[in-house]
């Protein structure tokens, strides 16, 4: 080797070091070579998708997703002793959602960025061609397929023009327009070992990067107004409102202690996106969050119609209602009952109906329409209804044409006579007019005492012949 080669080979090296950071860039220690990751700047709103007639049978066929990120390319390199004088750089190529043919299609233009820069350091115009020019070079566009085919040595392309569709695949790719058989290059790897684990790793690559980019920049809390790392913030994931987790932590508590599991929205006016369980779960406390995990789910359960609770006050455990049926039976007491009145199961009888319920069924039954009116009829039975229909009317007329014995609450319904009463069912003497009892030994007093409020009022308002007699004294 001579001094001019390791000299240059070794200002190469520190220069990609201090031009790309631990994770784009890493040294060998036992050999002149390295290793680089080339992360590619994908267009906004870049799609991949994977077709429904996948030769994988796959649960997401047919589902489309829009990434930030793709998986790097990975270049590995050794140097050889009389690089870049004479030899190129020894390397390998391998990425995961590019196909074997693809991947060898880049080789063979890195051997070609050789023969142009040969005699100087080509390892840093390798790594921008691959970071700058990867995508428009095997003209890839978004949506893109992800497909997967029988891996071969050789290939064969057949004209085609670019379509807005791109695929990938071992079984070669398109949007090629040579017509050529083309031998595998052996540096090219794709190391992958299924469709389905490739959607996966780039999914799961995609958010752990979103997730790094998001906690290295700085966020304006219209909470506190504070600025504050992503790290120290969370966004909402509908709307991408972003607060302190500080904040959003006070707000989950308050709104939890109250019973709000449902109000857990995005702070912002007017914005309906609702915090996941896990992003409750990262921030509360494990006993308020299994507080809110309970309430969130009895909350929808509430919302489920064949859905009911067994009555017994010991219990209270969810139950699911027969379909078509009045029964249920509690998983944990095993107690059957009936799911409209909530008492036990009492068959094809009739549901029973309590004194306070019979006003409100009545009122029911007057407001509803003809399919409501079997429906009641059906549940409380026809007798039922009819029972609480003349109760209601017998009230009504009670409390128009009737007055209470102030002593026994007897209904007493003056026809004839004057004001002094007597209650049939406890034979208590009682003023018409003021409802106040009066003395057994001398009645009339209360209408002949001059203090009274009833003075000469003994045939107040009485009707004799069609007359009407007003504060007249009994003889």
């Amino acid at each position: 080797m001579s001094s001019e080669d390791l000299e240059a080979q070794e200002d190469e090296l520190l220069a990609l070091a201090s031009i790309y950071d631990a994770d784009e860039f890493r040294k060998a220690e036992s050999v002149q070579g390295g290793e680089t990751r080339i992360h590619l700047d994908l267009p906004q709103n870049f799609k991949i998708f994977v077709s429904g007639n996948s030769n994988e049978c796959l649960q997401n066929s047919g589902f489309e997703y829009t990434i930030c990120f793709l998986p790097p390319l990975v270049l590995n390199f050794e140097l050889p002793p009389d690089y870049p004088s004479s030899s190129p750089p020894s390397f390998t190529l391998s990425g995961k959602w590019l196909s074997p043919t693809q991947l060898s299609a880049l080789c063979k233009h890195l051997d070609n960025l050789w023969e142009e820069h040969r005699g100087s350091v080509v390892l840093f115009a390798w790594m921008q061609f691959l970071k700058e020019e990867t995508l428009t070079y095997l003209n890839i566009v978004s949506p893109f397929e992800l497909k997967m085919g029988p891996q071969k040595k050789v290939q064969r392309r057949t004209t085609a023009q670019a379509s807005s569709s791109t695929e990938i695949g071992f079984g070669g790719a398109t949007g090629s327009d040579v017509d050529q058989e083309e031998i595998v290059d052996e540096r090219a790897v794709q190391d992958v070992e299924s469709l389905s684990s490739l959607i996966q790793e780039i999914l799961d690559f995609n958010q752990a990067q979103q997730m790094k980019s998001f906690n290295s920049k700085l966020f304006l809390c219209n909470i506190c107004f504070c600025e504050k790392l992503g790290s120290e913030c969370m966004h909402f994931l509908e709307c991408r409102h972003v607060y302190c987790k500080a904040c959003l932590k006070d707000y989950f508590e308050i709104q939890i202690k109250d019973g709000q599991v449902k109000c857990l929205n995005c702070p912002e006016p007017k914005c309906s996106s609702v915090a996941t369980p896990g992003q409750v779960k990262e921030l509360v406390e494990a006993d308020l969050f299994a507080r809110y995990d309970r309430l969130l789910l009895q909350s929808t359960l509430d919302l489920m119609a064949d859905v009911v609770y067994c009555p017994r006050p010991c219990c209270q455990l969810p139950v699911m209602q027969e379909p078509g049926g009045t029964m249920a039976i509690c998983s944990s007491c095993n107690f059957a009952f009936c799911t409209l009145c909530r008492l036990t199961y009492h068959g094809v009888s009739p549901c029973k109906v309590t004194a306070e319920k019979l006003i409100d069924l009545r009122n029911e039954y007057l407001q509803a329409d003809e399919a409501t009116k079997r429906f009641l009829e059906q549940r409380y039975g026809k007798r039922v209804i009819q029972k609480a229909l003349e109760e209601m009317e017998s009230k009504d007329w009670l409390e128009k044409n009737s007055k209470s014995c102030p002593c026994c609450g007897t209904p007493i319904q003056k026809l004839d006579g004057c004001n002094k009463m007597t209650c049939t069912g406890c034979m208590q003497y009682f003023c018409w007019i003021c409802m106040g009892s009066l003395s057994r030994a001398n009645p009339y007093k209360h209408f002949n005492d001059p203090e009274s409020p009833c003075f000469n009022r003994l045939f107040h308002a009485v009707d004799v012949n069609g007359d009407v007699w007003e504060d007249e004294i009994e003889d």
